[in-house]
């Protein structure tokens, strides 16, 4: 049991019930995905160049990309944080994730919009 990892986790409580522990699995991998898209979009808006004001294309494209690295580490200490509880039969801890990813998402696309008006 001491070899799994992270050691932080593990060495605290109880087995829980398998299926939980999978859905906490599945909720990392689904944030890893979101970080991708994220990615993937910033890196879309800058490269295919398109007629919008150049300044606000770039910020936009930073804060998909900027949220798209951050979200992988907060997903990481969020599935810790939430494994933990299940393994001493606590509460479930509350997340930010979803609400600052929420704010990135909608900074950029107010980004893109004034890049538009102003384009």
């Amino acid at each position: 049991m001491g070899t799994r990892f992270p050691h932080s986790v593990y060495r605290h409580g109880s087995e829980p019930d398998v299926r939980f522990t999978l859905a906490n699995e599945r909720t990392f991998l689904a944030w890893i995905r979101t970080a991708l898209a994220l990615i993937a979009g910033g890196v879309a808006l800058e490269v295919l160049g398109l007629a919008l004001h150049p300044g606000l294309r770039l910020a936009a494209s930073l804060v998909l990309i900027v949220m798209g690295m951050i979200t992988p580490a907060l997903a990481w200490f969020g599935w810790q944080r939430s494994e933990r509880a299940l393994r001493l039969n606590s509460p479930l801890p509350g997340s930010l994730l979803g609400a600052v990813t929420g704010v990135a998402v909608t900074v950029s696309a107010a980004l893109i919009l004034l890049a538009i008006v102003f384009a």
